[in-house]
């Protein structure tokens, strides 16, 4: 969204990051490097840009063969301070992001969650002996020093289109993208002509350095609950209410809608809390559907809603995935990358 009469106080807000990444630039502010591997996951942009996905993408690939972790600020919690995520924490006390990681991988990699990244990482690589380390949204945290930086941006809404904060979305200008090694375009369309790819790297306009890659987002065929699936063809069958409290909808709403029209969909903020006003609305339009009825969610807001009792055995959630265009070049970057180090 462009807000061009904030455009003046965009000019503060550029002078503000351009003199903190210089002072990063020159050694005049101290950011920390470490032995162990490091691989950022972030954007420039403020809201989702697929971030989470391709975090849950690296923590899968990395972990078959090192000893991987994941670490996150935790966003969204209601304690401070640094905590591994087990079997006894749940989202107000580790967060939305880093429960849903956990939900789906269980032990396969360590877990995280600390505001504070420079402590956090020296705490979870040597308590947990790990190879490499996966940052989640740490893009302008330059206090720490990545080795590997991968950049997400929005197919629908690239970087260099925008403008800086307020006017624009970006929390930094679009020079920052330079400290990438790998920009990913995410929630690419399926079918992506090859004009539109060299459209985007031209505008992008890599470093020699710098590696271009498109990803989409693919739903899984079936849709979960707790204790059971239901294909997702026979959504068709249903009246769905859908909620979701995530930046972006729109992806799942249009994909929804190639299996059912009739939907109901209430919206909420992003990392939204979710209070018993909120759960006694839902089952108020819940109880007007028709016979054959669910409720769907995301796979993040799913850890929050399965909270509540009443919602427990109703509502599903819709995993997603992560596909890359030049996978196998994909993978061996980072790879490489985490080999080397």
């Amino acid at each position: 969204m462009k807000r061009w009469y904030l455009y003046p106080f965009s000019l503060l807000y550029h002078l503000g990051t351009g003199i903190r990444n210089t002072l990063y630039n020159i050694g005049l502010k101290k950011s920390t490097r470490f032995r162990t591997p490091i691989i950022n996951v972030g954007n420039l942009s403020v809201g989702g840009s697929g971030k989470s996905p391709m975090v849950m993408y690296l923590a899968d690939l990395l972990s078959k063969n090192y000893r991987t972790g994941v670490l996150s600020r935790g966003y969204g919690r209601v304690t401070k301070g640094y905590a591994i995520v087990n079997y006894e924490s749940n989202y107000k006390i580790v967060g939305d992001e880093a429960m849903q990681l956990f939900e789906r991988f269980r032990n396969r990699f360590v877990i995280g969650v600390s505001e504070e990244r420079v402590p956090g990482a020296k705490k979870i690589i040597e308590d947990m002996d790990l190879e490499v380390l996966v940052l989640d949204d740490a893009y302008q945290h330059r206090a720490i020093k990545a080795g590997f930086n991968i950049l997400m941006t929005d197919y629908n809404d690239p970087y260099f289109k925008d403008h800086i904060l307020p006017a624009g979305d970006l929390r930094e200008s679009r020079s920052g993208a330079s400290r990438a090694q790998i920009i990913v375009v995410s929630k690419c369309p399926a079918e992506l002509t090859d004009e539109k790819r060299q459209y985007f790297i031209s505008r992008i306009r890599p470093q020699h350095y710098q590696k271009v890659f498109f990803s989409s987002i693919s739903y899984d065929e079936h849709v979960f609950s707790l204790d059971k699936s239901i294909p997702d063809n026979n959504l068709a069958y249903y009246d769905v209410l859908l909620i979701t409290g995530i930046a972006n909808p729109k992806p799942l709403t249009e994909h929804l809608a190639k299996f059912s029209q009739r939907v109901k969909h209430l919206k909420f903020k992003d990392h939204h809390d979710f209070s018993e006003e909120d759960i006694k609305k839902i089952m108020t339009e819940y109880k007007k559907l028709g016979e054959y009825r669910l409720i769907l969610t995301t796979e993040k807001d799913f850890v929050r809603l399965k909270t509540f009792d009443v919602l427990r055995d109703l509502v599903f959630y819709w995993p997603i995935n992560v596909n890359i265009d030049k996978r196998e070049d994909f993978n061996q970057a980072v790879l490489n990358y985490v080999r080397n180090n």
